[in-house]
Parts: structure tokens; C-alpha cells; sequence
């Protein structure tokens, strides 16, 4: 260890920041502390939440048409279906009716429901018909005089054949039977919007626990149930953090050897995601299931800066300067490399504004924020802290030991900054590049899967959807075009006959299971009341005669005023490759075919919101790659007033990028709300190593040194705690991969392939790209 003598007062000119930071620590310390217990009060206040309107893009034209027409769409929008299932014989037992009639009460007072749009065989709104001599004949599928008596089964039985029914409330083979439950996504008499963990639980109390028997199975699905599986499976995203503070504790201290080291670094890093979240809750956001990986973010770019720091001063106190001197000096090399980094975190983050999905927007102003508060947690709390605390003796030998012996893995790296080794790399990412390029090409956008492809395919809902597949007729995939026309005009023969037109269009499009429009109701109204002779099955011209065929059109197929009639289009999944067949033969058929005083509108159900969020992401995710990139180059050229360094560091970040990409197509990973912003932050972490390399770098070029020693040098200063940081990063991020949520395992799988490939590629590449252009310059001269 040098023999300097120690002083308080670093060798070299303070800067402004520093001298305001040590010169008032006590008062800075007292106001972290305050600042840390108020917005801790309000971080354990924060709960996940969800609501359908910001995980969709409020001002797509979709989403427009189906905002216009709301009201009379409700029973197509936020819907549960539960199926009850009997493993012994078929639903028509005493005992199954009793079951279901008892599931349907619950059900109708349970907080949320659409009461007067639930439907069951047990609801009056059920009803069966038939044709007979004197024409149309129904009433509701269980009749008044209703005993549980065999008769009354057999009537059930017949009632149930006559309801059209089969294969939508009742399964095809009859060993289940439905219920179908539309949902308020806001109270109209409380105002508050639905809690979509409190219903999930009552899914599961009231309904599944209390009825699920050994011979009666309950099966749920829908968008809100996907939502409260989430949120349940999102409190075990507290398990992974807390063994990636673990992992994360226990490599500071390997790295460092020293507890006080490793606790003051975990410890502002844990703070810095209490500010983050109390700060989310104090501005009225909150965290959901799609944002679940910010708080990691925050901690692990608090990390990143933060071993930074610790290993600087680590260095500074080997040369003997006192805890005081160490830390003033470890402030000084590196606050303007970690406040650049951290800048360009933010505002890269904020470029997730662009992308119209609202949960999105939060997700980028929950990392903008957090990436704000590691500026005063980790470049000011944390340089305090140490100044009192101090590297232990033994973490002050432990890098001098380091210092003077040569680590087998640095000599390694030190070489890419020779010719030979430098051009092999550079080889190797061009084949890497190329790599990405192509299979980059085959990543789609939305979802790949069937069912929720937010869960695994063994999940409890996935199970629960399959079921419904598999034992009804009628999709849960839903696609809704709108039929607009002036009012009392929805039935017009002119309009009738586009309609009629269109559903035998959308019928013959692939991917499409069935269409219902009230052009059926129409023909099947002239087929009934002619005695069912099938000729009749068309539509007349006579208005008078279609007014009276429509008359007993079903709730949902035409609105109050008749001046919209929805067409539903059942399709046989919501993958983005579906998905975009169905809006393609819609736009096709408006083309040619376009008819005064009728529009045909796109689009509602849970596929049409779904083809509308496709859509933004689809143009979005260029122009957010673009901005993204845009800042960060901006920014670095600002710092470093060099197109070269510039360049150096950022083709590592962009071939990572490319990577990315087309690992999620070989993974097959759809680029949808859940994925598209991993990508982005994963270049915010990214930017850190490279910026904290190439400052070294020209550190040490500045000082006269060679190329090569100054990589050496800047391994040796910073190099060691970037590999530490995305080696450490990694393994934390990597536990993910385990969660019960599969979106989160993928984003596990990403985060972790760019922790590695963007260290490696700041490593690597770097000093690589570096070389390349010294000998570059070299032969233009």
C-alpha cells in the first residue's frame, strides 16, 4: 500500500456538486432520512392494480368506435364466463340444477357484475322458441312450474334443445352448463372502478372453494380473471426480489469484502425503489401487473452506479487517502459519467411516451422516476454514507492485493484492445448481427399462443379455457364490427342485405369460427313464421314483413334506436396472425363494397381491442427505438464531444438490441404490452457500463497512456465492477425465469440475455471498436 499521508482534502480541484454535497452532510443525511420515512409510508400504501381502458390505446379508431358505442355493446365487452361441470352423468340431475341455480345467485351479487346482462338457463333473459301452426311460441328455458320432478328434467331437456342454446350456455355433450357474466369496468352508482383483485377472490371464495366438489368441476375465464391471476402471482414477485437482494448482497460482499460495502449499496439501492414507489403513489399511479419489473430496474441501476462507487473508493483508500478524502475523490471521477448515464436512462425512458397504451406511459414514468431518484440514493446518499463508514480494513487489503496481482479474467479482456483479438470480436458480432437480423424478421407482434399467453400453459385459467374450447361451441374470442347506420334504419332491407352480404364474407374468412348479426334473426324469422319451410330462409324485400321478423331480436344485436347492429364474429384464437386476417377481409369488404347510409365499423370484443393494441404497437415500436436511441446518442455526444466515442458506445447497445429481437422470434416471444418496453430499458442499463468504460478510456489516453494501457487501466478501475454488475444482474433477474407468470419468465429470459450481452459487449466491443478506429484513422493519414 503507497505510504501517502492522509488528508480529508483529495488531491486535484473539487467541483461544485462536491462541494455542496461534503460540505453539509449531517443536513443531507437528516433530509435523506425524512424524505426516506414519508415516502416509505406512502410506498407501503401501493397495491397492484389494473383496469382494461389503460392496457388499451384509448385513441385508436377501434377503440374510438367502441367508446361511441359502449352502452350497447356491454354484454360484448369486460366479460366472466364460469362453467359448471358435472363428472357423474349430465346436467340433468336435481342435484346439478340445484348447484347451478345456487352458483348463478352468488354470482349475481357478486361486486362488479352487469346483473341485467348475466345470463344463465337460470336467468328469465334465457329463453327458448319454437315454430309451430300459429307461428312463434317460447318462454324462458326453466319454466315457472319448475320441481325438479323427472318431468321437469325432461322439460328442461327439451326447453334447452329448443334455446338455441347448445354449445353457448350448454355444453355440446351436456356435462356442463355456463354462465355467462358481463362486468361494470366502472360502477355506474358508486363511480368506483373494479377491483379486480377483490373479484378475482370472490371468483374463487364464493364460487370455486365453495362449490368445487369431487363431482362438480367450476371452470373461469376472462379478461378480468386473467388480470386477478396476475395480481395474485404478482405478490410473488416479492419472493424473486427478495432473493435477488440476496444474490445481490452476497456477490457485493465477495466482490468487495467488506459488509459495510455491501449493506450501504444494497441499502440506497433498496431505498431508491421505496422512494420510487412512494413518489408512484403520491402522484395517484400505482404498479401493475405489466410494470411489476421496475422496482428491479431501479434497484439494479442502483446497483450498477453504486458498486461503481464503492469500487473507486476502494482504489482511493489503497492510495491511503482517509474514508473522507476516498470518497470525495471517487465523487469527483465519476459524477459525471453516472449523472450522464443516469440522464440518459430517464429520458430514454421517457420516450415510452410515444407508445398510446396507458399502462405503458406509467411504466415509463415509474422507471423516469426511479432512475431520478438513484441520482440522490446513489450519487449523493450513498458517497455520504461512506464518508462516515469507510471500505473495513479488510476490503481496503483486499484491493490492494487485487492491484498487484493479475486477475486471469482481466487479462483476458485487456487483450481486444490488441489488432488481432480486437478484429475477432468484431467478426464474431457481425456473424451475431446477422444472426439477429434474420431472425429478427420472423418476430411477430401480439400473441403467439391460445388462451392467455400471460400465464403457462398449465395454469389454472389456461386449463379453465381449454375446457371451454374444447366443450363449447361459440368462441371466447370475440371480434365485433358495428354496423352504423341513421336511426330505425338498422333493419332496412338495403342495410339487411349488406349485413347478410358480410356475414357470409366474414363467414369464409380463415380463422373465423361463426358470425351472428340480426340479418340471421331476420331470415330465421321468415323461415319460422312460414311454417320452417326453408325457402323462406332469405330476407324480403318487404319492409313491414322484416319489421315483424325482427321483432323478437335477441338483446345485443341491435341497440334501442336501431341505429347500430352489431356483427360478432367468433374466431377460432387471438393470435396477432388471426387477428390481422379478420381486419384485412373487414377492410377488403368495405372497399368493395360501400353503401350509403350504412358504415361498417371496427372494432369491439376482446379480439378487436386486441387487433386495435397490435396495431399501435406494430407502429410504434420503431419510432420508440428511434427515439430511445435518438436521446442516448444526443446526450453521449453532448458529454463526450466525440462521434467516435459515441459510436463505441453505442453499436454494443444496438447489436444487443438486434439480438434481442430475435431471440423473442426464436423463443417465440410476440412483441405485445408486456414485452415491448424490456427491450428500451434494457438499453438504459446498458448505456451505464459503456459510458462508465470509454470515461476511463479517455482518462487514461488523456494521460498520455497507450491504447492498451488504457483499457488496462480502465479495467482495472471500472472494468472489474461493470462484469461484477451484469454477472450479479444477471443472476438475480435470471429466478424469474421460474415465476408462475409466463410474460415474466420471458422478461426474465430478455433481461438476463441483455445483462450479459450488453456487459460483455461494453467489455469486448468497446475497446474493439476502439482499436479499429485508432488503426482506422491511422491508414486515412
Amino acid at each position: 500500500m503507497s505510504q501517502q499521508s492522509s488528508t480529508s482534502t483529495p488531491p486535484g480541484k473539487s467541483v461544485l456538486l462536491e462541494r455542496v454535497l461534503f460540505s453539509m452532510r449531517p443536513m443531507w443525511l437528516a433530509l435523506f432520512a425524512i424524505l426516506t420515512v414519508y415516502l416509505g409510508w406512502h410506498a407501503s400504501q401501493v397495491r397492484p392494480e389494473a383496469s382494461l381502458t389503460k392496457m388499451i390505446p384509448t385513441n385508436h379508431e377501434f377503440i374510438q368506435n367502441y367508446f361511441k358505442h359502449q352502452e350497447d355493446l356491454a354484454s360484448l365487452g369486460n366479460v366472466i364466463r364460469v362453467a359448471v361441470e358435472t363428472t357423474e352423468g349430465d346436467i340433468f340431475t336435481p342435484e346439478f340444477q340445484a348447484t347451478l341455480q345456487q352458483i348463478t345467485d352468488e354470482v349475481f351479487y357478486v361486486p362488479g357484475v352487469d346483473r341485467s346482462g348475466l345470463k344463465s338457463i337460470w336467468t328469465p333473459n334465457v329463453r327458448w322458441s319454437e315454430v309451430t301452426e300459429e307461428g312463434f311460441v317460447g318462454g324462458p328455458v326453466i319454466p315457472d312450474t319448475w320441481d325438479a320432478s323427472e318431468r321437469s328434467l325432461d322439460q328442461l331437456r327439451t326447453n334447452i334443445l329448443r334455446s338455441g342454446e347448445v354449445g353457448n350456455l350448454v355444453a355440446n355433450n351436456f356435462k356442463s352448463a355456463l354462465i355467462y357474466v358481463p362486468l361494470y369496468e366502472v360502477h355506474p352508482d358508486t363511480g368506483e372502478k373494479l377491483d379486480y383483485k377483490v373479484l378475482s377472490e370472490a371468483l374463487e371464495q364464493n364460487i370455486r372453494d365453495k362449490y368445487q366438489t369431487d363431482t362438480v368441476k367450476i371452470h373461469i375465464t376472462g379478461f378480468a380473471k386473467v388480470i386477478g391471476d396476475l395480481i395474485e402471482g404478482a405478490y410473488q414477485v416479492g419472493l424473486f426480489f427478495v432473493i435477488a437482494i440476496v444474490i445481490t448482497l452476497v456477490m457485493l460482499y465477495w466482490y468487495s469484502r467488506c459488509w459495510r460495502s455491501a449493506f450501504a449499496v444494497l441499502g440506497c439501492s433498496i431505498i431508491a425503489v421505496v422512494w420510487q414507489l412512494g413518489i408512484i403513489e403520491l402522484i395517484g399511479s400505482g404498479i401493475n401487473p405489466y410494470s411489476m419489473l421496475v422496482p428491479f430496474l431501479v434497484f439494479a441501476i442502483g446497483v450498477s452506479h453504486g458498486v461503481q462507487i464503492i469500487n473507486a473508493i476502494s482504489n482511493n483508500r489503497v492510495d491511503a487517502l482517509d474514508k473522507v478524502g476516498a470518497t470525495r475523490l471517487a465523487f469527483r471521477g465519476l459524477y459525471i459519467a453516472g449523472l450522464t448515464a443516469l440522464v440518459s436512462d430517464a429520458i430514454g425512458f421517457t420516450t415510452l411516451m410515444v407508445i398510446d397504451i396507458e399502462v405503458i406511459q406509467e411504466l415509463a414514468i415509474a422507471a423516469s422516476i426511479g432512475v431520478a431518484v438513484v441520482v440522490l440514493t446513489n450519487l449523493g446518499m450513498l458517497p455520504i454514507l461512506m464518508s462516515y463508514t469507510g471500505v473495513s480494513k479488510d476490503g481496503v487489503e483486499y484491493a490492494a492485493k487485487a492491484r498487484q496481482k493479475e486477475h486471469p479474467v482481466l487479462n483476458i479482456f485487456s487483450r481486444f484492445s490488441r489488432p488481432k483479438w480486437a478484429y475477432s470480436a468484431l467478426v464474431v458480432a457481425l456473424m451475431g448481427l446477422a444472426w439477429g437480423l434474420y431472425y429478427g424478421q420472423q418476430m411477430k407482434i401480439g400473441d403467439l399462443d391460445a388462451g392467455a399467453p400471460e400465464l403457462r400453459p398449465d395454469s389454472r385459467y389456461n386449463l379453465d379455457n381449454q375446457f371451454i374450447v374444447d366443450n363449447y361451441s361459440s368462441s371466447t374470442d370475440v371480434f365485433v364490427v358495428m354496423a352504423e347506420t341513421a336511426p330505425s334504419q338498422c333493419i332496412a332491407y338495403d342495410n339487411l342485405e349488406l349485413l347478410d352480404r358480410f356475414t357470409w364474407h366474414m363467414q369464409n374468412t380463415p380463422g373465423v369460427q361463426d358470425v351472428k348479426s340480426v340479418a340471421y334473426v331476420a331470415k330465421m324469422g321468415s323461415y319460422g313464421l312460414n311454417e320452417g319451410n326453408l325457402k323462406w330462409y332469405s330476407l324480403t324485400r318487404n319492409q313491414y314483413s322484416l319489421n315483424g321478423y325482427t321483432g323478437r331480436t335477441p338483446p345485443g344485436l341491435i341497440n334501442p334506436d336501431c341505429s347500430m347492429a352489431p356483427v360478432i364474429i367468433f374466431l377460432n384464437d387471438h393470435k396477432a396472425e388471426t387477428l390481422q386476417t379478420v381486419v384485412a377481409s373487414v377492410n377488403s369488404f368495405n372497399q368493395e363494397y360501400q353503401q350509403d347510409g350504412l358504415e361498417l365499423l371496427m372494432a369491439a370484443g376482446n379480439s378487436g381491442i386486441e387487433a386495435a393494441t397490435n396495431s399501435v404497437i406494430e407502429s410504434a415500436q420503431n419510432k420508440m427505438m428511434l427515439w430511445v436511441y435518438g436521446v442516448v446518442i444526443f446526450l453521449c455526444l453532448l458529454t463526450f464531444r466525440s462521434l467516435r466515442t459515441v459510436t463505441c458506445i453505442i453499436l454494443p447497445l444496438a447489436l444487443t438490441t438486434v439480438m434481442s429481437q430475435g431471440l423473442m422470434a426464436v423463443l417465440g416471444i410476440g412483441v405485445k404490452v408486456a414485452t415491448l418496453p424490456v427491450i428500451a430499458l434494457g438499453v438504459g442499463i446498458g448505456v451505464d457500463y459503456g459510458i462508465y468504460i470509454y470515461t476511463k478510456i479517455r482518462e487514461g489516453l488523456a494521460q498520455g497512456m497507450h491504447l492498451d494501457d488504457s483499457y488496462k487501466y480502465a479495467l482495472d478501475s471500472t472494468g472489474k465492477a461493470v462484469g461484477f454488475t451484469g454477472l450479479t444482474l444477471a443472476i438475480g433477474v435470471a429466478t424469474w425465469i421460474f415465476s408462475p407468470i409466463k410474460f415474466q419468465a420471458d422478461m426474465g429470459i430478455l433481461l438476463t440475455f441483455m445483462f450479459i450481452w450488453n456487459m460483455l459487449g461494453a467489455l469486448i466491443l468497446i475497446p474493439a471498436l476502439a482499436r479499429f478506429f485508432a488503426n482506422f484513422s491511422r491508414k486515412a493519414h
